[in-house]
């Protein structure tokens, strides 16, 4: 008979105020099948082995270092003790007690020259198989026990800037997933496939043209062509209903309001549709006609209120929280969660400074909702931005399509929120020293999981955002943060290391990491070694290098982006000061928004082979 861990380490703390003997056990395995734990977008952990009274208790169990560097935003799930997660190109299954790797899938980019970001944020599963977008515009199948592919198919353009970053979401047989890359002027669009065969079902356009419903809102029709409204995160189901929620990204070009005037539908929109068919249901748009690329990119939360009303809260880069009631389609709030300064018009060719800015407010990890306390909690970005707008526009496929440039301020930071689910009303707030964009994961045992840009992870005290538990983990959090049973013992498990949009904070190599009560104490962060270069500088390293950990920045095709075109660099830098620049970016351009790169993740070779290459540029 199996032993539970409360009596092997004496580690399980009733909840204070609650009678030991009230409190039902913990199962003795759990799952984490979707992106946020269930379709409907909650994130609520119904587990207590961890709770507020031992919770100082946990630390590291393992951890598996994925890559040296590179974007690491992935949602992670948990089926029947495997955990299945994502890097850019690679889908990875590991044991979800060890880390011990079961099986890496590889899937090689087959169109180098067009792949708009390196970046993915997760798989879905569905009858033993996982479903993933590509950077090149692909969608695999993957046979979850073997890593083998299943079935492979082009439904996007990378070409024209289209990337299928999200992770999926699976309904009745259908896998559905949209398109990303609204900064490129693609035309969005949602899409859903048949989990056996591939084959498309059904498409719905984010962005109407013709005779399709809301086409009216873009008065100059020709601008809808390259009208952005890409979604870039998961999604969300009510499964009782048949409906899907669709969080739906900016307009483009983004700072250019003027050049496609009207409402800009369905833009910055949370769109419902139909979900077996695509049919709108009905949408809720946060901002019309916008000209600060104040999209809404996070997956909503479902639940029901305190009249048994069924609500739907979600947040956007504008800085707010948002609840709709569902059945009526009102708004019922809308709470600040950073800081935010109102716009009065749109920038013009002078500087124009916003708060929370471009790359503030809520990033792609959207709200939870506590069903012990009846909050609803979210992370946000507090980072003010400087914005400026073009003189002249021309529309180019496949390359960044601002109609502007922006600038980042240098001081940012980050609030973990909680409201009150059925009002609004903030119940407390958590100050972060780094951006927060990774899951937020509330629990039973009276805690919310959560982790920073800093690389730190936090457990907070779920009712009054005290924090009860923190350690340094070396790499930033951009990506999931979930927990589970296993054999009777509760783990946490999340991403940690991450280069993408000026990383939000410290980088660190992508690792996937498994805490637990007992866990040992991670050693302190040690200095990385610089090493020495070992061989003359390979362009092709340099290339794939640069896709990882520079593209996110400066264009995929060195066109610029958050950082500067990178385009005729050699004219401007020869090879010697390029390194250097790279080593010590605020030695060479002070003020720079660009992070520390050296000595890790990139090594004196990396930095070498990423130097040869953009010297290559033009």
């Amino acid at each position: 008979m199996k032993r539970s861990l409360c009596g092997v380490l004496a580690l399980c703390v009733p909840l204070a105020g609650v009678a030991e003997e009230a409190v039902a056990p913990d199962p003795e395995n759990t799952v984490w099948p979707s992106y946020n734990g269930n379709v409907n977008g909650q994130r609520f952990a119904d587990l207590r082995q961890i709770n507020t009274g031992n919770v100082a208790q946990l630390g590291e169990i393992c951890r598996l270092k994925v890559e040296d560097a590179g974007s690491f935003h992935t949602g992670i799930l948990q089926i029947d003790g495997t955990l299945y997660f994502t890097t850019a190109t690679d889908t990875l299954a590991v044991d979800a007690t060890n880390c011990a790797l079961r099986w890496r899938h590889h899937y090689e980019t087959q169109e180098h020259g067009g792949t708009a970001l390196q970046v993915n944020r997760g798989v879905a599963y569905a009858n033993n198989k996982l479903f993933r977008g590509t950077v090149d515009g692909r969608l695999l199948a993957i046979d979850a026990t073997s890593g083998k592919t299943v079935w492979q198919y082009q439904i996007g353009d990378p070409l024209q800037g289209e990337f299928f970053a999200a992770a999926p979401q699976v309904f009745q047989g259908l896998v559905i997933i949209g398109a990303a890359g609204g900064d490129w002027g693609i035309r969005g669009r949602v899409m859903a496939f048949d989990v056996e065969t591939g084959r498309e079902a059904w498409r719905f356009y984010t962005i109407p043209q013709g005779d399709d419903p809301g086409a009216e809102s873009w008065k100059n029709a020709p601008s809808a062509r390259y009208g952005g409204g890409g979604t870039w995160t998961t999604y969300t189901l009510d499964m009782a209903a048949g409906e899907v929620f669709i969080p739906v990204g900016n307009p483009a070009p983004d700072f250019l309001p003027e050049h496609r005037p009207g409402e800009n539908l369905y833009s910055n929109s949370l769109v419902v549709l139909d979900a077996a068919t695509g049919k709108l249901k009905w949408y809720h748009q946060l901002l019309s006609n916008d000209g600060l690329d104040l999209d809404l990119g996070a997956a909503p939360a479902l639940y029901f209120n305190g009249k048994g009303e069924r609500m739907v809260a979600f947040g956007g880069k504008d800085g707010y929280l948002y609840g709709v009631n569902r059945e009526t389609k009102e708004r019922v709030f809308k709470t600040p969660v950073t800081t935010i300064t109102e716009p009065k018009q749109v920038p013009g060719t002078n500087a124009w400074e916003l708060c929370p800015g471009i790359l503030g407010g809520v990033e792609w990890n959207g709200p939870a909702f506590d069903r012990a306390n009846n909050h609803v909690i979210v992370g946000a970005v507090d980072w003010c931005a400087q914005m400026t707008r073009d003189e002249e526009f021309q529309f180019k496929p496949g390359t960044f399509n601002f109609g502007g440039s922006y600038k980042q301020l240098d001081q940012s930071r980050g609030w973990i929120v909680a409201v009150d689910a059925d009002t609004g009303v903030e119940r407390w707030k958590y100050e972060t020293p780094a951006p927060q964009i990774s899951g937020i994961t509330p629990t039973a045992g009276g805690l919310v999981f959560a982790g920073d840009t800093a690389g730190n992870f936090v457990a907070l005290d779920s009712k009054t955002g005290s924090k009860l538990y923190g350690v340094d983990t070396g790499g930033a959090h951009a990506g999931g943060v979930i927990t589970y049973m296993r054999d009777n013992r509760q783990y946490v498990a999340f991403a940690s290391g991450n280069v993408s949009r000026l990383t939000f904070g410290v980088v660190g190599s992508p690792t996937l990491l498994i805490y637990g009560l007992g866990g040992k104490a991670p050693a302190p962060v040690a200095a990385a070694a610089a090493g020495s270069p070992t061989h003359a500088p390979d362009l092709a390293a340099g290339a794939g290098l640069y896709g990882k950990v520079c593209a996110s920045c400066h264009g995929a095709q060195a066109e610029g982006g958050v950082g500067p075109t990178l385009k005729g660099l050699a004219q401007r830098l020869d090879f010697d000061a390029t390194v250097h620049w790279i080593e010590n970016p605020s030695a060479v351009k002070p003020g720079t928004a660009m992070p520390r790169l050296f000595p890790s993740p990139l090594d004196a070779q990396m930095v070498r082979d990423v130097a040869a290459y953009v010297q290559t540029l033009k």
